[in-house]
């Protein structure tokens, strides 16, 4: 059966992976994001891969008003409806402090935009019963920081909105994958000083074919974030507030 995948955010370093990826095999792509002419230009490149179907469909997850037709679009496809989220945005903590406002667009992207449109979705999925949802989160959602509990805010909402998103779609045969990478050598921490265990977007990509196969239900991408998240979860909460991690 022919699958389709809806890619939010598709001109992220990880989301292009994964799309390269999908055409090789084949696969239908809906490359969704607010550069046309990048997102014409990634299109171009995954039907020269072998993807079935590679087109480029505006979406800005602060536009609400264009979700309705970007669904009714991967609507048309026939076969198996798959999404795959890479919507975020992490404005420096110092920033945000300085101007809470920025709060607001940080958990629209990073949450609240992304998952109206999965809400949109999730009908279409249950109809034909099938199809796989991945939501690309952050081991920042694991626990609230010093340096970035905005965005680790956000994206803790995410992780608890694919949660309930996969309990809904299990019953008639959909799935969800929540992925949590660690640092991934993208724009998003370009800049940065130097992080430990980065991985790169072609490994995530890799990570989360895996997973969409095996239907896990929750990765870190690298996997010894696993180890290291849940050491950070079980400090004590009188003694994390002393740490500046």
């Amino acid at each position: 059966m022919s699958e389709t995948w809806l890619i939010l955010g598709a001109t992220s370093s990880m989301a292009r992976a994964l799309a390269r990826a999908l055409a090789e095999r084949g696969d239908g792509l809906v490359l969704a994001g607010r550069d046309g002419d990048d997102l014409a230009a990634l299109a171009a490149d995954c039907r020269m891969r072998g993807a079935r179907l590679a087109e480029p469909a505006a979406f800005d997850a602060r536009r609400p008003e264009g979700f309705e037709a970007l669904i009714a679009r991967v609507a048309r496809e026939a076969g198996v409806l798959n999404a795959a989220v890479f919507v975020g945005s992490m404005p420096d903590q110092a920033e945000i402090d300085a101007d809470p406002a920025l709060i607001d667009g940080t958990v629209i992207d990073s949450f609240s935009g992304p998952a109206r449109v999965l809400q949109m979705l999730a009908p279409e999925i249950e109809a034909r019963g099938a199809g796989t949802v991945v939501g690309v989160g952050s081991v920042a959602g694991d626990r609230g920081r010093l340096g970035n509990y905005v965005y680790g805010g956000a994206k803790a909402g995410f992780h608890a909105y694919l949660s309930g998103l996969r309990n809904r779609l299990t019953r008639s045969g959909g799935h969800v994958v929540t992925v949590k990478p660690g640092p991934v050598d993208t724009a998003m921490t370009w800049g940065l000083p130097s992080l430990p265990f980065m991985t790169t977007p072609e490994t995530v990509a890799r990570d989360i074919l895996r997973a969409v196969a095996r239907r896990r239900n929750v990765i870190y991408s690298a996997w010894i974030w696993w180890a290291i998240m849940l050491v950070i979860r079980l400090i004590p909460e009188p003694l994390f507030k002393k740490l500046s991690i």
